[in-house]
Order: C-alpha cells, then sequence, then structure tokens
C-alpha cells in the first residue's frame, strides 16, 4: 500500500488547519498512514510531508520492516514527551493532536511537557480520508468478505443449524470456519441468535438451544490484513410465525431501497430515510432504533454512517453497510446487512450470500 500518498495527503491540510505538524495516535489511523500492526505506535506527520514514527522497544524490529520509510524512534523514557521531541525534530512549533485518540491524563501530560511547542485539538482529519478507499483496500475488504460468504454457505446452510445446538456453541464453529478458511481473525464478536433473542439488536449468545420455528440472525464478518467485512442475515430453523415471513419482506424492501439510494453525492441522511421510509410506512418505524449503517475498514465502525441527522455527501470507493431491521420483543427479529462500494453509477452490494428467508 501506498502509504506516503497517504501521508501527503494528510499534509496537504496541515496548512490549511494552520498547523505544522499533527500527532497520530490513534492506531488504526497509524495504520493507515504507515503500514504499522503492533499494539503501540504513534506518528508525527510534518506540513511538507515528512515524518517520525514511535513505538516502545517491543516493536522496535517489526517497524524496521513494516515502516521503513520514516525516521524511527523507539522510546524508553514516559510517554508522551518522545511525541513532542519528535515536533521538535521536524521543526514543529505549532501541533495538533487528535482529539478522539487521547485520553485526559496523557493530554495533560502531553500540555506539560510542551515547552514553547502550542499544541491544539484536531478533528478527525485522518478518519475523513479513510472514507475513500483505494483499490488494495477495497481489494482486502472483497477478501474479507468472500470468507464470510464462504462460512455463511458452510456452517449455516449445511448442517450447522441443528436442533440443539446452542447459540454460543454456533457462534464458535462460525469463527473457526472463518479461521480455517484463510480469514486473519473475526471482525468482531459475532452475533447469534435464536427465536425471541433476535428481537436484540447486539445480541451477546448464550446457552440457549435452538429449536423448530427459531428464527435465526447471524451477523458476523471475517478480518483480512486489518480490513473488516460485516454481513446479517436472517434464516429460519422450521416454519417461522407468519408475523416473521411479513417483516422479512418489510426488511428486505428497506434493503433494496437503501442500496437503491447508494450513489456518489448522495447523502448519509438521504439514503437513511430511503431505507427508514419503508419500514415506517409498514407500521414499524418505533421497531427500527438504529441507524442504518456505517463505514467498513481498518475499523468495524467507522465514517461516514448513514442515519437520519449529520448527513455527508458519498463518494465513489466510499464501502458502507445497509443494514435496516426490525425487532419485536417476545417474538423475534429480522436484519438484513450487507456491505455497499459506491461506484460511479451507484451502489454495488459486496456479498453474494442470498437476502431472502431461507426455511432450513
Amino acid at each position: 500500500m501506498d502509504h506516503r500518498s497517504r501521508r501527503e495527503r494528510l499534509s496537504e491540510r496541515l496548512g490549511a488547519l494552520d498547523l505544522d505538524a499533527l500527532i497520530v495516535t490513534r492506531l488504526p489511523n497509524v495504520r493507515y498512514l504507515t503500514g504499522f500492526t503492533g499494539s503501540n505506535g504513534q506518528v508525527v506527520v510534518a506540513r511538507d510531508g515528512s515524518g517520525v514514527f514511535l513505538t516502545d522497544g517491543r516493536y522496535e524490529e517489526q517497524a524496521t520492516h513494516e515502516v521503513p520509510d520514516l525516521e524511527r524512534t523507539a522510546y524508553r523514557q514516559g510517554y508522551p514527551r518522545p511525541l513532542l521531541d519528535a515536533c521538535r525534530t521536524l521543526g514543529a512549533g505549532k501541533a495538533g493532536f487528535e482529539g478522539r485518540g487521547l485520553v485526559y491524563d496523557d493530554w495533560a501530560q502531553l500540555g506539560e511537557a510542551a515547552d514553547g511547542i502550542e499544541l491544539v485539538p484536531a478533528g478527525p482529519e485522518v478518519e475523513v480520508l479513510r472514507r475513500v478507499k483505494d483499490a488494495d483496500e477495497l481489494g482486502l475488504i472483497a477478501r474479507a468478505q468472500d470468507v464470510t460468504d464462504e462460512v455463511f454457505e458452510r456452517i449455516a446452510l449445511n448442517g450447522g443449524l441443528r436442533a440443539g445446538v446452542t447459540e454460543r456453541r454456533l457462534a464458535r464453529e462460525m469463527e473457526t470456519a472463518m479461521l480455517d478458511a484463510g480469514a486473519d481473525d473475526r471482525s468482531f464478536d459475532s452475533i447469534v441468535a435464536f427465536g425471541d433473542h433476535a428481537a436484540e439488536p447486539h445480541h451477546h449468545p448464550t446457552d440457549r438451544e435452538l429449536s423448530a420455528g427459531d428464527v435465526v440472525k447471524l451477523d458476523f464478518g471475517a478480518l483480512a490484513e486489518g480490513y473488516h467485512a460485516d454481513m446479517t442475515r436472517t434464516i429460519a430453523f422450521g416454519e417461522p410465525d407468519p408475523r416473521l415471513r411479513d417483516i422479512r419482506d418489510v426488511v428486505a424492501a428497506a434493503n433494496r431501497a437503501g442500496t437503491e439510494a447508494v450513489r456518489p453525492g448522495a447523502t448519509t441522511v438521504e439514503v437513511d430515510a430511503a431505507a427508514r421510509t419503508v419500514v415506517a410506512d409498514a407500521g414499524y418505524a418505533d421497531a427500527f432504533p438504529h441507524g442504518l449503517g456505517h463505514g467498513v475498514g481498518l475499523e468495524i465502525h467507522e465514517d461516514p454512517f448513514l442515519r437520519w441527522h449529520s448527513g455527508i455527501e458519498l463518494e465513489r470507493g466510499m464501502v458502507v453497510t445497509i443494514e435496516p431491521g426490525v425487532y419485536i420483543p417476545g417474538l423475534g427479529g429480522v436484519r438484513i446487512e450487507d456491505m455497499v462500494e459506491v461506484t460511479t453509477d451507484g451502489g454495488r452490494p459486496m456479498p453474494r450470500s442470498s437476502r431472502e428467508l431461507i426455511v432450513l
């Protein structure tokens, strides 16, 4: 991946922000700008495109091959003083820091040690750059989605759903299957919800056993070289309650409406409204309590967020989820979620798995 060009695009923003440098401490942003995959790393990027990468002694050798194109510092004294030393190395008299990336204690220590460097909070500058994916990123997201589809077909549709299996056991089987299929890890803790548990949008698997007539909500995804997949399918183990069949049709129509609204120039509010209107017109407005979707990339939930407020325009290369849901306590729920790539012509759903209500 071309990390240098990413840093150059960030450095171009620093002039507009009247900053000499930006101190980047959020790990997904550090990875985006440098390629570093360890658990402790920071990078200071200057307005001229130069930079200094920092980590502790555990990752000194790893950084030599993951971050070969930047000056590197492996610090042993207390954090965050080395960040200020990096600013001085770069000649930065005024440096921004990620407001989302420092806890209060670190911010206080940074200010106490500034000693002539003006520090100002900066907004989510790197997150804004990350919204639009390049070809390498799209390829990794597609690879993660391929594994996710394979596991859905292998586990959910070919014997994994059986009488007596528990939510917790099925979640473990799916996550093991993702690793066996080539994933680096799961994207997040898999959601497996049987029957009335499917009424919880973010249910945690339990020892509840699967029985005839249950709907099964599966929300899961694979991880490929740091990039996530996210998909939800709702299927049935035996004939479900007729009300859930009707709800499934509503949710499927909302999923289609949201996907069809995806295009460059459309706002996230407009896309959310396209799907939400379908659900509301069917009488389930109060049963759809969350936003329509979110960006996916180095984080499972990242900009842009598709909600009923605070809209931004979609751009070609973004990847967002379209995930309407209806949840009825005591009965169950249905969610259908696809990652959708914003293309020149509209939105392209990335999963190949069926969105139909499959009855096993």
